[in-house]
């Protein structure tokens, strides 16, 4: 039956309109397929990213986003941190929260940031370092919302490292105090200060009598013993900001910033009589050890620490020849 309706289209006069809708159909479900398909990638990719990547509204004071790596490195959902920024600002180490805020907010002068280092403290109570790159979003149309964004990264392992690396180059192996090169690089520098500000400085040298027969009777092992027992008792009656160190063998050094002659006499005879209270033992044997002490304190006209240094060695010779276990002056 032939359609007589002229209004009416027919099948096949309907065909290339359907067909055109069908394709056209057919093609956005491809681009939604092409664009989930590039948003599973990307989330996927920054799943694996160690980086954490965030953007703010500097205005309002809102994170729109955090990637996951936030969670893995703050132990924190990242819902709550869109929810409130202060989760963040929270969970930075106090002492570097100042910081924190004071170089965010020169992001806006400057334009971008680099290198921020600072410590949070993770969901664990764990302290971590972050370092933090941030800059102004330069696409924004005027107008617009000011956002910056960044990318910061958990360093703490290498943090860790770096401070494992300036112990060893600082501290000697076996006793853990400062070595001989970090002694005096800090022994100059308290000179140097003491110089300029006309304040009193001491300088002391302790060497443990007789310890090579220590070492001939008691072994080697047990000579490494006094040593480290001799770099504790320095450090445990030794004041805060007095510099302590083995220079060699078995000679220590110390500085007493800001020390008069008369103090720095004190603290030698408690640093004295605190060695002499040890106790060794070795196979049942026991055995205690003695010092000698040299003691000089700065002049008006030494110049450097060499001089110092010159004074207190020749002191400490004559506390030997005078039959050691004694501090003498020089």
């Amino acid at each position: 039956m032939v359609n007589k309706n002229p209004h009416t289209p027919s099948t096949l006069q309907q065909w290339p309109e359907a067909a055109h809708t069908l394709m056209a159909l057919m093609h956005a479900q491809g681009e939604v397929a092409r664009l989930t398909e590039r948003e599973q990638l990307f989330n996927s990719l920054l799943v694996s990213v160690n980086a954490l990547l965030w953007a703010f509204d500097w205005d309002n004071r809102q994170v729109l986003y955090v990637s996951p790596a936030y969670e893995r490195i703050f132990g924190r959902p990242t819902g709550l941190l869109l929810a409130d920024y202060n989760q963040w600002r929270d969970s930075i180490y106090p002492d570097d929260l100042a910081y924190a805020q004071r170089t965010l907010a020169q992001v806006l002068e400057k334009g971008a940031m680099e290198d921020r280092e600072y410590r949070i403290i993770d969901a664990t109570g764990q302290v971590r370092w972050l370092s933090d790159k941030c800059f102004i979003n330069r696409n924004a149309e005027p107008g617009q919302r000011l956002i910056v964004v960044g990318i910061a990264e958990d360093i703490t392992e290498k943090k860790h490292l770096q401070t494992e690396l300036q112990r060893l180059a600082t501290a000697d192996v076996l006793t853990q105090s400062s070595n001989r090169r970090h002694f005096f690089e800090c022994a100059n520098r308290e000179f140097e200060q003491a110089r300029l500000r006309g304040s009193p400085l001491a300088f002391l040298l302790l060497d443990i009598d007789d310890f090579k027969v220590i070492n001939d009777t008691y072994g080697h092992p047990e000579g490494d013993i006094v040593l480290q027992r001799i770099a504790e008792t320095g450090h445990a009656v030794l004041r805060r900001g007095d510099v302590f160190g083995r220079i060699g063998g078995e000679k220590f050094a110390a500085v007493f910033p800001g020390c008069s002659a008369n103090l720095a006499r004190q603290v030698a005879e408690r640093l004295q009589r605190e060695i002499q209270r040890q106790a060794f033992s070795h196979h049942g044997q026991t055995f205690s050890i003695t010092v000698s002490q040299g003691l000089t304190g700065r002049l008006p006209e030494d110049t450097d620490l060499d001089s110092l240094f010159a004074r207190a060695d020749a002191a400490l010779y004559e506390a030997k020849r005078q039959g050691k276990n004694r501090i003498v002056s020089g």
